[in-house]
């Protein structure tokens, strides 16, 4: 899936991020409106690891 299609459809995502990425609050997921970059900043803030471990997340969740 491409990233246009989650800025789209974030509304409908949001329970698969937070089932992904538990440690993310409702206040986190809203405020990240579906930007790739903020869903990564909040990962990386919430799970204290690098961007590009976070940014692998993203692709691997991505990929399912």
């Amino acid at each position: 899936m491409n990233w246009d299609k989650i800025e789209g459809n974030w509304k409908q995502l949001k329970g698969s991020v937070q089932a992904q990425w538990g440690k993310l609050t409702d206040d986190d997921i809203d405020v990240v409106e579906g930007n790739r970059e903020k869903l990564a900043g909040r990962i990386q803030e919430q799970y204290g690891i690098s961007r590009d471990e976070a940014e692998r997340q993203i692709d691997d969740w991505l990929g399912r």
